[in-house]
């Protein structure tokens, strides 16, 4: 969206600052740059994004080198889903570290072309991690209810032809949203989300439904492998509806808002949640992992105890290597 709750924070300090209304018209004087864009007497939502993305800062950013480190190392045995994590990754290893170059560039370098290349990140963080989310659902999706045309789509040009595409997209809507003036810009994003969501949470219920209706005669157990696509599907549905229900939830409804209270409460809270997948996304792919490559067993039972100790009681039979 045009208006990036993370984008409140923008430029420098200064001593005066025109009404809302102020840039309205192609006559009307330009709105002086403020840090917290309007919102000074009302910054819990801006403090709170932040907390968020100093979150992203802490665990996201060494998880996600983590998780491209792991894809590397497993190349010779990818999951078809590999090319996907690894790019979803890489932009959320990139957003997390903007983040102390934004709170650099309010307090210290205080330049706008600097604030441009922050402005572009929230781009990519808006239209990259819906977007590969997306893919990774149609993958599994596809393998789930139709394997024969899975196993003919299955060469990795049909998904390194979808990642360019993404790309592509979010590189456009990141420029877009730098060059700002758009017409209606900031309904791009709300339909994406809307879109993107429907679509993941549509198509992970559908497998989790396949998965569940094909258990095994006799004791009715699910197959090992398909046990645990069932719960690798179910925690990835987990995470769509805990970061992207909130912005899907309040953005639809701008107009019910006065301006301020939009601006400077129900967009930060909202992009909050999502910024918030940058850290939860690798996380949980490092959590369903029965080995972690480079890391000592009591290094990953300290950062993962919990379902560590879940795994290790699970037998190896109903644990192969996680297609993640």
């Amino acid at each position: 969206m045009e208006r990036n709750a993370s984008s409140l924070l923008n430029s420098t300090f200064l001593p005066t600052q025109l009404p809302f209304s102020a840039t309205s018209g192609p006559n009307a004087t330009v709105k002086p740059f403020s840090v917290f864009d309007g919102c000074d007497h009302q910054v819990e939502g801006i403090l709170f994004d932040l907390t968020l993305q100093c979150i992203n800062v802490v665990l996201g950013i060494p998880a996600n080198i983590l998780v491209i480190a792991i894809l590397i190392h497993n190349r010779k045995e990818p999951s078809t889903s590999d090319i996907f994590l690894g790019c979803l990754a890489f932009m959320d290893a990139y957003f997390g570290t903007m983040t102390p170059v934004s709170f650099l560039n309010l307090y210290v370098w205080q330049s706008k072309g600097v604030w441009s290349a922050i402005k572009f990140s929230y781009g990519v963080k808006d239209t990259s991690g819906p977007l590969f989310l997306s893919c990774i659902c149609l993958d599994r999706f596809v393998a789930v209810l139709f394997p024969v045309l899975f196993g003919q789509l299955k060469h990795i040009k049909y998904r390194l032809s979808l990642s360019i595409v993404v790309l592509c997209l979010t590189f456009a809507y990141s420029a877009a949203k730098v060059v700002g003036g758009l017409p209606n810009f900031e309904k791009v994003f709300t339909g994406e989300v809307l879109a993107t969501f429907l679509w993941m949470v549509v198509c992970n219920l559908s497998i989790l439904w396949a998965l569940k209706k094909s258990r095994g005669t006799g004791k009715g157990e699910m197959h090992p492998v398909k046990k645990k696509a069932f719960k690798t599907v179910l925690s990835i549905l987990c995470i769509i509806v805990f970061n992207y229900l909130p912005p899907v939830a309040l953005f639809p409804f701008e107009n019910y808002y006065t301006p301020d209270v939009f601006r400077c409460y129900v967009q930060p809270v909202g992009f909050a949640f999502l910024n918030l997948s940058s850290t939860i996304q690798p996380l949980v792919y490092l959590s369903r992992l029965e080995k972690v490559p480079f890391l000592s067993d009591a290094c990953v039972k300290k950062c993962f105890l919990c379902v560590s100790a879940k795994d290790k009681k699970t037998p190896p039979a109903e644990n192969p290597p996680a297609e993640a």
